[in-house]
C-alpha cells in the first residue's frame, strides 16, 4: 500500500488523527507498522472497533491488526521534536502546500524517511516514493536465476533480459546464449558486461553503484613499471588525458557497434522466428480449412445418405401402396359383380312373388265369384282350377 492507499483505508478517521509515523518491521520485507495518535480515547476506540480483522481489500487475505500503545520511545536515530507550549516556537512546514504542520488543524503523517506531510497532501500522491527525498517503501526485488532461483552469480541477458546463474553455478546464463545465440551478457555484481562468443568483457567501463556514473575498471598494468597507467600513459597529464577520452569514446563506438549488430542478428533472428510462426499459421489454417471442408463434405454425405434412406422407404411405400390398389381394384370388381348377380337373382324372386301373388289374387276373386253365382250351392264341393283369362269349374 502506497501512503495514500492507507490514507483513504482510513479515511472516515483523518479527522481524528492528529498524527501518523510509519516505522518499518525488523527483519520484515515490505511489512510496516503505522504509530497514530488521535485527538480522544473514544475515536481511538472506535478506530479499533472498526478496523481491526478488517481486510485491507477483497483481493487479499491480510487483515488489519490494531493494538493499543502505552508508551513509544524513540531511539537517537530517529529526530523526534517534542511539542512545545512556547506560541513563539516555529512549526515546521508541509513540504507540498507550504502550509504549518499544525497538530491541532489536521493530521499529520511521518514517513520512513522522516519527512512529515499533511494527510490530505499525501493523499493526492499516488506514488509509493517520498514526495521528497523520493525514497521508497518498497524495495527492488531480489534477483534469481529464471530456471534454478539461485541468488548467487547471476548474469542478465543484455538482448532478452534473461537472468541465469553463471557458470560456476548451473550455468544457465551460458546456456542460454548456445540456446539463443545471446552473446553479451551483464553480470549483476559488478555491472560488467560479456563476449561469450570473445570469452572476454567488451570493455573496461563499469557504472558506479554510488553515483551511477561509469568509472574504469581496475585493471592490473600491463607494464611492470606500471607506466602505462592501465591503458593510459602517464608521462603528460594532457596526452594521458586526451588518449583516455579517445579511447573512452573509441570503447563505446566499438560498444554501439557490436550491440548494433548483435540487435541486427537478433532482427534477423526473431524475423525468422516470425516467419516460421507465419508458416506454421497458415499450414494449421489450411489444416483447418481441409478439416471444415472435410467435415462439412461428411455432413452433407451424411444429409444425403439420409435423403437416400428416405427416399427408398417412400419408394417401398409407393410400391406397396401401388400393390393395395391393385388388390382392391381387384375386390372393388368382385364386389360388384357379386352385387349384380344378387340384383339379378333378387330380380327374378321378386318377378316369381309378384307371379305367385298374381295367381293368389285370381284365385281369391275366383273365390268371390263363385260365392255370389246362384247355383253356389250346387258347385260348393268343387274345385277352382286358375286358367288364363278364364274360370273353369267342376263337380
Amino acid at each position: 500500500m502506497t501512503y495514500a492507499d492507507f490514507c483513504q483505508f482510513c479515511g472516515s478517521f483523518i479527522q481524528h488523527i492528529l498524527e501518523m509515523r510509519i516505522v518499518r518491521n525488523d527483519g520484515m520485507d515490505d511489512r510496516y507498522s503505522i504509530l497514530i495518535r488521535f485527538d480522544d480515547q473514544s475515536s481511538t476506540d472506535n478506530f479499533y472497533k472498526h478496523f481491526s480483522g478488517r481486510r485491507f481489500s477483497s483481493l487479499e487475505t491480510d487483515v488489519c491488526r490494531v493494538l493499543f500503545t502505552v508508551d513509544v520511545q524513540y531511539t537517537g536515530l530517529i529526530e523526534h521534536a517534542q511539542n512545545s507550549s512556547a506560541s513563539s516556537t516555529e512549526q515546521p512546514y508541509c513540504p507540498v502546500c507550504l502550509e504549518r504542520l499544525d497538530q491541532d488543524m489536521s493530521g499529520i503523517l511521518t514517513t520512513i524517511c522522516n519527512h512529515s506531510f499533511h494527510c490530505s497532501c499525501i493523499s493526492k500522491w499516488t506514488d509509493s516514493s517520498c514526495p521528497v527525498c523520493r525514497y521508497c517503501q518498497q524495495q527492488p526485488e531480489k534477483s534469481t536465476c529464471s530456471i534454478c532461483g539461485t541468488s548467487d552469480n547471476l548474469w542478465i541477458c543484455v538482448i532478452c533480459g534473461f537472468v541465469g546463474c553463471g557458470r560456476y553455478k548451473e550455468g544457465h546464463a551460458i546456456r542460454h546464449w548456445k540456446d539463443t545465440q545471446h552473446c553479451y551478457s551483464l553480470e549483476l555484481e559488478t555491472q560488467r558486461v560479456w563476449d561469450y562468443v570473445g570469452d572476454n568483457y567488451v570493455h573496461r567501463l563499469i557504472q558506479s553503484k554510488t553515483d551511477g556514473k561509469l568509472v574504469e575498471l581496475n585493471i592490473p598494468c600491463c607494464h611492470a613499471d606500471d607506466s602505462c597507467g592501465g591503458c593510459g600513459y602517464r608521462e603528460d597529464s594532457e596526452i594521458s588525458e586526451a588518449l583516455y577520452n579517445s579511447k573512452v569514446e573509441a570503447i563505446v563506438n566499438e560498444y554501439n557497434d557490436l550491440l548494433m549488430t548483435q540487435l541486427e542478428n537478433q532482427r534477423i533472428y526473431f524475423e525468422s522466428l516470425l516467419l516460421e510462426v507465419k508458416e506454421e499459421t497458415e499450414k494449421e489454417i489450411s489444416e483447418a480449412i481441409k478439416k471444415a471442408e472435410n467435415f462439412r463434405l461428411q455432413k452433407m454425405q451424411a444429409k444425403l445418405d439420409k435423403c437416400l434412406k428416405e427416399k427408398k422407404f417412400l419408394d417401398d411405400i409407393s410400391e406397396n401402396l401401388l400393390k393395395n390398389q391393385e388388390m382392391w381394384k381387384a375386390k372393388i370388381l368382385e364386389i360388384e359383380e357379386r352385387e349384380k348377380k344378387a340384383l339379378s337373382l333378387n330380380a327374378q324372386k321378386i318377378q316369381e312373388l309378384e307371379e305367385q301373388l298374381r295367381d293368389l289374387m285370381l284365385q281369391i276373386e275366383a273365390e268371390n265369384t263363385v260365392e255370389q253365382l246362384p247355383n253356389s250351392k250346387e258347385i260348393k264341393d268343387g274345385s277352382v282350377l286358375p286358367f288364363t283369362n278364364s274360370i273353369i269349374i267342376k263337380k
